[in-house]
Parts: structure tokens; sequence; C-alpha cells
């Protein structure tokens, strides 16, 4: 076989065994149900660009400004994605090139901070992200972290005492944003907090810029200095991320992504990035995003129903955490018996943890894939019973493989999404 004959052969041809697993794991996907808050399942076009010769190109720097030739085509693509970013939040500055969300974090940290200095971030265990100043992560250990939390009664965030650990330590940055947070942000109440001490205010909305991006969420582009995000989340595009800023902040976000933590963009993440921003421009993304929090609510009221407790009694946005913290089963043992049963989750710590990381007490649920799939409250009450009926014992192997089937059956009802 030529050379150029083996770069046009398939993947079934040229790697059967990761062609089938591929296979295997997309019909895991359509048999399933997938309730992992951060996934979700990306248009056709999206996936085209992703796999388009795009992927071959070097473009280091920015639009206009390269370090290689050949860029004419792929500055107009990027600068079309630039363009559309800024219409679609209405930002002043975007930077479409971070490669995923912690580097897109790191970025701003790099850009807008010394290392020791005070920076305010939501506690992991009540929510926050590993970024937002984990001892595990880049950012605890380059940082000196201050967390707030929630208040133990209502588990929403306590926005006086965030305003009081604010006053005390004096921080260069306040960070705002969540992985496991259920309620509507106050961006306006957070950035006044900045304000009143000297803060630049960032908010990292990662997991809601769909929702935002559709007016379901309030947006906090009006009132902070920085905004990151993720665009294979809620906003339904590629892996990858993106910063939006205020002008006076471009350059030092732009120098930071690159040369300064980054090398050459991946245009084929860019492009994708481009339509999808597109995508959530177009009326039915709103309709959307509106059933993707519709069918959370739904999916929280049925679980509260079903006897299961759920961090601060229901959800605002796309997901939902149960907590397990009067169970003698943790979240990860729960996690492992829904899988069985075919709801795909992720285990997570919740307030007032009193377990390990590696097990936690409680359960995350998303709902922007099921939703992309077609997925409507009265499919999430029937979720919502079968989750209940194997938190009553996770351990019993029978009732998991009699609800099975259940779950392959509404399963069935959905798109499947993925191409073939």
């Amino acid at each position: 076989m030529s050379i150029a004959t083996r770069a046009s052969a398939s993947l079934q041809t040229t790697d059967p065994e990761i062609s089938a697993l591929i296979e295997r794991d997309r019909e895991r996907h359509i048999r399933t149900l997938n309730f992992i808050a951060s996934e979700n399942y990306a248009s056709q076009a999206v996936l085209e660009c992703l796999a388009s010769h795009l992927n071959v190109k070097y473009a280091e720097g920015y639009p206009r400004s390269r370090y290689y030739q050949g860029v004419a085509l792929v500055d107009d693509i990027e600068q079309i994605a630039i363009d559309r970013a800024k219409q679609l939040f209405g930002a002043e500055h975007a930077n479409v090139q971070p490669y995923s969300g912690s580097p897109a974090n790191m970025a701003v940290y790099f850009a807008l901070l010394q290392p020791g200095d005070t920076v305010m971030g939501m506690e992991l265990s009540q929510g926050g992200h590993l970024t937002h100043g984990s001892p595990v992560s880049f950012s605890g250990q380059f940082y000196k972290f201050v967390h707030y939390g929630v208040d133990p009664e209502s588990e929403v965030i306590d926005y006086d005492h965030v305003a009081a650990l604010a006053g005390e330590h004096r921080p260069k940055l306040i960070v705002a944003g969540a992985s496991a947070y259920s309620r509507v942000i106050d961006w306006q109440r957070l950035a006044e907090i900045a304000g009143s001490v000297g803060a630049r205010f960032m908010a990292d909305i990662a997991h809601i810029a769909g929702l935002i991006a559709a007016g379901v969420h309030p947006s906090p582009v009006p009132y902070a200095d920085v905004v990151t995000t993720t665009t294979h989340k809620s906003l339904r595009g590629p892996r990858g991320a993106l910063i939006l800023s205020k002008q006076e902040l471009a350059k030092a976000i732009d120098r930071t992504v690159f040369p300064g933590i980054q090398g050459g963009p991946h245009l084929s993440a860019i492009a994708a990035k481009a339509v999808c921003f597109r995508e959530a421009m177009e009326p039915e993304f709103r309709a959307y995003q509106q059933q993707v929090v519709d069918n959370a609510r739904a999916l929280a009221e049925g679980l509260i129903r079903g006897g299961m407790k759920v961090v601060s009694g229901g959800t605002d946005n796309h997901l939902l955490v149960v907590k397990l913290l009067d169970r003698e089963y943790s979240g990860k043992a729960l996690a492992k018996a829904l899988e069985g049963a075919g709801v795909i989750t992720s285990m997570s710590t919740v307030p007032g943890e009193t377990r390990r990381p590696a097990v936690t007490s409680g359960v995350r649920f998303g709902t922007p894939a099921v939703t992309t799939r077609g997925a409507t409250e009265a499919q999430m009450q029937r979720v919502a019973q079968i989750v209940s009926t194997i938190a009553e014992n996770p351990s019993d192997e029978a009732a998991i493989a009699r609800l099975r089937p259940e779950v392959e059956a509404i399963a069935r009802e959905l798109a499947p999404v993925l191409p073939a």
C-alpha cells in the first residue's frame, strides 16, 4: 500500500482495534443516559470542523500577526470565531485559542497576578473547581487562596460572608463560578464586593456558558474584568475554551495565552468554536437551554419525591447534586450502581463533606446531554424513579439488572445524535 493510499484509508481499515472500541463506545452512549454535567453532544457541523484538514496547520500568533506562512484563510476563520464570541456574549475582547478550561484560567492568573498573591475562590467541596485554589492544582500552589462557600442551612452562596472575607484578606482577584453549584450566581454583588477592596473580578462560566448565551442565566460579562469558559459543556461546541475580557486587559491576556503558556492554536477546534457560537445565536438554542433547565428541575423534584436529598433543595440551572451524608454508602458506590443500570453520572463532594474526595458523599447529575437527545420532563420523572429505587440499596444487583431495560427503553426514545 502506497503512502498516499494509506493516508486515505478508513480507521476501520487502518486500525480495526481502535475502530471497534470507538464503535462500542458509540453504542454505549446510545443505549445509556448521559447525566454527566460537563458532557454534551456537539452537532455534525462542529464535528466536521474537528475532523478537517485544519488539523494540519500551524499558525502561532494571532490573525494578521503570525509566525508562519499560508495563514490568510485560517486568519479569517479565527477572526470570525473572535467576532462571533464577542457578539454572542457582548464582550469587548475575546481570545478563542485556549486548549481547555484549566489553561484558560491559568492564563488569566498569569496575566493579572504575581506568585503568592491572595485570591478568593469557591471551595471545591462546596461546588467550586480545582483551578479555583485547590491545593492539588497549580492555582493553589502558585497563589494564596482564601475560600468562600455556601450557607450551611440554605446551601447557597453567603454573599455577606464573601464580603467579610474580602474585607479581611484584601485579595488581588476574586474568582466566581462553580462546577457543582445549582443556583443562580449574583455576578453584580460579587463585582461590587471585588470593587470594594480594589480586587479584579473573574467569572468562570464553564458549566453555564450555554445558559448565559441563551439568556437563561444572568451574564457576568457586564460586571467582570475577565470571563473564562469551556466550549464543550452547555455551550455544546468542541472541546476547548474561551477568554472574554475588558479591552484594557486584551494585550495582557493574549500575550499570556501565546506565547506565555501555549504554542500553535488548534485551528480545527477554533473553526468548530466559530460554528458553535453561530449555533448558539439561533432561536432554537434558547429553547434548548430552557429545556435543559426544565429537565434539571423535573429531575430534582422527582428525586426529592423519591426520598433523596438534593443540595440547596433544587436547581436553577443545568445540574443538581444528590447528597448522601446520612447514607451508609458513598457517592462513588451510588454512581457505580447507577452506571450498572445505564444512568451515567459522576460522584461529587457536597457541603459538609465527611468522606474522602475519592469516594465523596454526593452524586452530580446534569441534563445538557440528554436534552440534546430530546429528553423531556416526563422522561426525567421516570429517571428519578429509577434512581430513587437504586438508591434504596445500591448493592442490590438484581434490582439494577431489572431496571436496566427501563433505562434502555428511555434511551431508545431519544435521538442517537452521534455520527455512525
